[in-house]
């Protein structure tokens, strides 16, 4: 019975259904009593979104992470952004491999579809060197936040803090334990603390590299002409990434949430500010506090996102390269897109309008929706829609203003955000069969 669902299903929609199993799966452990500190255990609804954030490595959360869980349910989450973070397919090979098993050829192609790579060839290679690295890298973050934090909350509780923060920054998810200081407050207690946040936004930024590109790094080490395009692209939206928005953000808010902290503050925040929406979560200054063009700088990053294969989510770097690339030719009138002495794939322009004209609509139509049915303002709707189909988890704190509509629709596009909106949207057509019949054509005007 097992093979014939699974011959059904395509691999897109393998995944989507995964996803939503583990979610599922999720909710009912946390709904268990032992799971939360609140006697009674923890209503359908709130348990769907907080599993539904974790699996989704997003972070928007209804009820405060240390304040509302038990340790037990706090492994839960952490498990679950573990999970979601690296995606099942690739834990359910790494299991297989350490049993022994061998890895067929429909259990390659899944696992290509998840790491989103190109190539079915290496595949497996490339699983291993996933796993390897998530390790090192989590496991130095895990060292570093310790250092930190077993002097203020004593060695295992500080280890604990240390390992939590540091799964939760490579997994882009953005949860914390920092609700025993103050309800949603992140890491704004460590805004000048080189430490917290200098390893959280390594973490976060190697996280969202891509495994791609880390297996380019990994065999090619520093020689940048060696490096696939894909490579070469995404490392150089990191670069631009960085070094741009940093400045704005002292520019537009040195006034404003940085006015006060000394100027090693400002920089960490500013550093900080620009790292986190692609797409942790954390926040080191208060969100809310911002001004409409740091929002909008903020809301940008955030649908911009990480790489594609990565624990970032967004629209992917990638996207908006192809996308900006196909305009400058478009407007020199150029023969086709090329970067880096390469042509780029007409399908390619295709697919990216594609995935980001879907995120946009996602996010305007689930943004009119909540502004209609809750009555918010206009400006943190839209950063909050953003955050959830772009799986950032930054909020202005109107996420626990919202009612039972509005928080379903932000667990929808979670979902989606986390599986991809084309994903999303092929999980439905892929097995349908496509007319040989063309219409006639016809021309419209355009622009």
């Amino acid at each position: 019975m097992f093979a014939k669902i699974r011959n059904r299903l395509t691999r897109t929609q393998w995944i989507a259904v995964g996803f939503l199993i583990i979610i599922l799966c999720g909710t009912g452990l946390l709904m268990l009593p032992v799971s939360s500190r609140t006697p009674g255990g923890t209503a359908f609804l709130p348990a769907l979104f907080t599993a539904t954030s974790a699996t989704c490595v997003t972070g928007l959360v209804v009820v405060d992470t240390y304040q509302h869980w038990s340790l037990v349910g706090q492994l839960i989450i952490l498990l679950m952004i573990q999970v979601g973070g690296l995606g099942f397919v690739t834990i359910g090979v790494t299991i297989l491999l350490m049993m022994g098993k061998k890895i067929g050829l429909a259990d390659r192609g899944l696992l290509k579809d998840s790491v989103n790579t190109l190539e079915i060839g290496g595949i497996v290679r490339l699983a291993k060197l996933i796993v390897k690295g998530t390790i090192l890298v989590e496991g130095t973050g895990a060292v570093l936040l310790a250092l930190r934090f077993v002097p203020e909350f004593g060695l295992l509780e500080g280890v604990y803090y240390g390992i939590f923060h540091s799964v939760s920054a490579f997994c882009n998810a953005g949860f914390d334990l920092m609700g025993r200081f103050g309800e949603y407050s992140s890491l704004v207690r460590y805004a000048d603390d080189w430490l917290v946040n200098v390893t959280v936004m390594a973490l976060i930024l190697i996280g969202g590299l891509g495994f791609v590109v880390w297996r380019d790094l990994y065999e090619k080490r520093l020689q940048f002409r060696r490096y696939t395009l894909h490579s070469k692209m995404v490392l150089t939206a990191l670069l631009v990434l960085v070094a741009v928005p940093v400045p704005l953000f002292w520019i537009l808010e040195r006034n404003g949430v940085l006015a006060g902290m000394s100027g090693h503050g400002q920089f960490l925040s500013a550093c900080f500010a620009a790292v986190t929406p692609r797409t942790a979560g954390f926040n080191t200054t208060d969100v809310a506090a911002m001004g409409d063009a740091g929002k909008l700088l903020t809301l940008v990053l955030m649908l911009i996102g990480g790489n594609p294969g990565s624990t970032a989510g967004g629209v992917k770097t990638t996207t908006i390269m192809v996308l900006l690339f196909y305009i400058v030719s478009m407007i020199q009138h150029r023969d086709g897109v090329n970067v880096y002495g390469r042509r780029l794939e007409d399908g390619l322009i295709e697919k990216a309008a594609i995935v980001f004209t879907l995120t946009l609509t996602l996010a305007v139509t689930a943004s009119f929706l909540i502004c209609a049915v809750d009555q918010l303002p206009l400006t943190d709707v839209l950063l909050e829609t953003f955050s959830a189909v772009d799986t950032v988890g930054m909020s202005t704190g109107i996420t626990r203003q919202t009612g039972t509509f509005s928080r379903i629709l932000l667990i929808l596009l979670m979902y989606c955000g986390r599986i991809g909106s084309l994903s999303f949207a092929l999980a439905f057509t892929d097995k349908k069969q496509k007319s040989g019949l063309r219409q006639p054509m016809a021309r419209i005007n355009i622009g």
